[in-house]
């Protein structure tokens, strides 16, 4: 793998009902973070990773000691600070000069959490990388201007708008089409599309457009 395809894989501490199915989506020059206690997640699948961060009241004080005496760097942060552990993964994450990040268990049961997780993707510095929150059944991101969906016919496509009204929204191979339509915040029109066929496109004229895609198909 390229430096230009290379990927930080960042492994959050939220549930993570399925962790063997990451097995197929990591790639043996993905550079892995552990976010505290998503170190959890890493040491069932049997990987080390390539950092350790956060204030690290989470992670297994025995797995941390383990791997630090094995040569894996681990950054410290005091409990008391502003950033969320994330948020300082997403500034080490960047320390790679990656060409894309994957963020693995940031979806949870905290809505607080989960939400604040969300909009972290929309920093500035982040427009123009391709980032996605993944737990194994969903993907979480953003759509500035376009992107593709790779899936199956049958899986859930829903789109709701961010910081505003999101106009010229156009789709292909979604069962419920939208043509250059404007999507608004305050409005369900985006909800519980379908995919109908492997690939699914998306665009949009301006705005920020979450998308999110669950991984398995409707009964």
């Amino acid at each position: 793998m390229t430096k230009e395809s290379q990927r930080v894989i960042l492994f959050a501490n939220g549930p993570l009902e399925r962790p063997e199915q990451l097995r197929a989506f990591l790639q043996p020059d993905d550079i892995l973070i552990a976010v505290d206690g998503g170190l959890r997640h890493l040491v069932t699948l049997g990987l080390t990773p390539d950092l350790i961060l956060g204030d690290l009241d989470s992670a297994n004080p025995a797995d941390v000691a383990r791997l630090e005496s094995q040569g894996v760097p681990v950054r410290r942060y005091p409990a008391e600070k502003d950033e969320t552990d994330l948020e300082l993964g997403i500034n080490a994450a960047f320390d790679y000069g990656p060409a894309a990040i994957r963020i693995v268990a940031a979806l949870g049961d905290r809505l607080d959490h989960t939400l604040g997780n969300i909009y972290l993707l929309t920093q500035p510095r982040l427009a123009q990388m391709d980032v996605r929150l993944i737990d194994g059944e969903r993907e979480v991101f953003l759509i500035r201007e376009q992107a593709t969906l790779s899936g199956r016919p049958g899986q859930l496509v829903s789109l709701i708008p961010l910081m505003g009204p999101v106009p010229g929204v156009t789709t292909a191979k979604l069962a419920y089409p939208l043509r250059h339509e404007t999507l608004y915040p305050d409005r369900t029109r985006g909800l519980s599309n379908v995919m109908t066929a492997d690939t699914a496109t998306l665009s949009i004229d301006s705005g920020i457009l979450l998308c999110i895609h669950t991984c398995n198909e409707t009964d």
